[in-house]
Formats: C-alpha cells, sequence, structure tokens
C-alpha cells in the first residue's frame, strides 16, 4: 500500500521519479480545455495528459488518427493556462513523429513553444527509437507509451489487450528498457497483463503509469470524461466511473427546456 510521502506545490518530472522512489501512486488523467483542467488540477492530480483521444471524446471521431499538430497544440494551450500544480503532457498526434526524426523534433518545438506543455508523448518503442532521442536532445521530456497503442489500431485490427503471447510481452519488456535507456521520464502501459504491467514496473527505475495494467505499477490514468460519465457508449473492465454526468447533464438541460416552455424561467428574481 502506497503512503503519501511528500507536498509537491508544483509538478515535475523530477517529482514523478521521487513518487517512484517513494512509492508513493501518481494520478493522470486526461484533459483538452481551460474548464475543466483547472477542475482536474484543483482536484490535486499530478499530471494532465492533454491527450489525442480529444480527437474521440471531443470531436466525435471513431479514431485518434485524425487530430491535427494544430488541432493538438490549440487544446494543449487551453489546458496550460488553466494549470497550476500538474505536470502537463502532450501527445504528439498521428503522423507528426513516425519514420522521420526531424519533422519529430520540429513537431515536439512546436507544442513546447506554441502551447507551453512541458513534456510530450510518444506511442511505440524500437521503431520510434530515433525520433525520441532527437526530441531529447532538444531538451523536451519524453514519456513512452507502450502496450495498446491506438494510433497503431489499423495495424492491431482490436483493441483487445496486448502482449498476451511470450513474444510480444519480451518485446514490450524489452522496448521498455530501451525507452528509459534513451532518456524517457515515464511511460503509459496500455491494456496489457497486470503481471507483464508489474514486472516492466519492477525492471525499470522510471515510473510506469498503466490504464487497463492492473495495480502493480506507478501510477494509474483515465480519459476524464470516461472517469465522470460525460461519454457512455465505453465500458471497458478497467474503467471506474466516478460520476454520471452524462444523465445529470441530461436531465438538467430536459429541466430548463421545461421551465422555459412553462415560462417558469426567468422568475420575476431572475430579471432586471
Amino acid at each position: 500500500m502506497s503512503i503519501h510521502k511528500k507536498t509537491y506545490k508544483k509538478v515535475t518530472t523530477n517529482s514523478l521519479q521521487e513518487m517512484k522512489q517513494n512509492r508513493e501512486k501518481i494520478s493522470m488523467l486526461t484533459a483538452y480545455d481551460y474548464t475543466l483542467a483547472k477542475i482536474v488540477d484543483e482536484g490535486g492530480i499530478d499530471v494532465i495528459l492533454v491527450g489525442d483521444s480529444a480527437s474521440n471524446v471531443m470531436a466525435g471521431r471513431e479514431t485518434t488518427l485524425p487530430i491535427t499538430l494544430d488541432q493538438m497544440i490549440y487544446h494543449a494551450a487551453s489546458v496550460v493556462r488553466a494549470v497550476d500544480r500538474a505536470l502537463i503532457v502532450a501527445d504528439m498526434p498521428f503522423g507528426t513523429y513516425q519514420g522521420n526524426s526531424k519533422e519529430a523534433l520540429n513537431s515536439a518545438i512546436r507544442i513546447m513553444k506554441e502551447a507551453g506543455a512541458h513534456s510530450v508523448k510518444l506511442e511505440g518503442g524500437s521503431e520510434i527509437l530515433e525520433s525520441i532521442e532527437r526530441i531529447l536532445t532538444a531538451g523536451i521530456p519524453v514519456m513512452g507509451h507502450l502496450g495498446l497503442t491506438p494510433q497503431s489500431i489499423y495495424k492491431f485490427g482490436t483493441y483487445t489487450v496486448r502482449a498476451k503471447e511470450e513474444e510480444e510481452a519480451a518485446k514490450l519488456l524489452e522496448d521498455a528498457k530501451l525507452l528509459e535507456q534513451a532518456g524517457c521520464f515515464a511511460i503509459v502501459l496500455e491494456k496489457v497483463p497486470a503481471s507483464l504491467a508489474q514486472k516492466v514496473a519492477e525492471s525499470i527505475n522510471i515510473p510506469v503509469i498503466g490504464i487497463g495494467a492492473g495495480s502493480g505499477v506507478d501510477g494509474q490514468v483515465l480519459v476524464l470524461h470516461d472517469m465522470i460519465g460525460m461519454t457512455h457508449e465505453f465500458s471497458p473492465r478497467f474503467l471506474r466511473r466516478y460520476l454520471n454526468l452524462f444523465d445529470d447533464i441530461k436531465n438538467a438541460v430536459g429541466q430548463y427546456v421545461s421551465d422555459v416552455k412553462s415560462v417558469d424561467f426567468p422568475n420575476e428574481k431572475e430579471q432586471y
């Protein structure tokens, strides 16, 4: 069981390393806009991920692939303006780093300069190592992402659990070690067996943050809109809904519609 060791006025990459060393679990959620990011930050979250999942929950796209670099910068800048404490990680969108390390560096620089994010996240292991290393040479902190990598969904063909077979599990562990050696400050592990995720977390010195990867890792991340029940179509085993805002907001809207049509709103106290 983790024990809270230290209060961080401002969370940094170094803070996350200390948390791992002190066995304090790391909390991480997504945010894509000013208003919700401010609430999440004041709630005490350690890390805010400006995820390319904005493609799904904000734009209604089927996958994360369509979101552009300009759109990610817009979302990240909105979050940065709201946050005082949390470390902000921005996803690098599909097509901005795969296969071209020079383009990867330019894309990461744009995110840092135009959005003001604190770090970037890239999906993949040995295949994108050159891009990661080049970004790191500019002093830009990089978070890795292994396991289920949604930007490769058409390669996988499914969102099922990854690395269940021995060969893929061995490659995932090797990739995690490569990312640590390259200089990544943390790694997200998505939808992998809990036993493998724990093995990875115990095998490397940088924090491992899981989503659908069990409790043996160094922290957890969820998509905010899923966690607070604003979305309701998505119900994987690893998701715990802390609120049901879809129904709450729908009912509030319904009441507003009723009040407007019945001329109950505005009443005498609600007008000039």
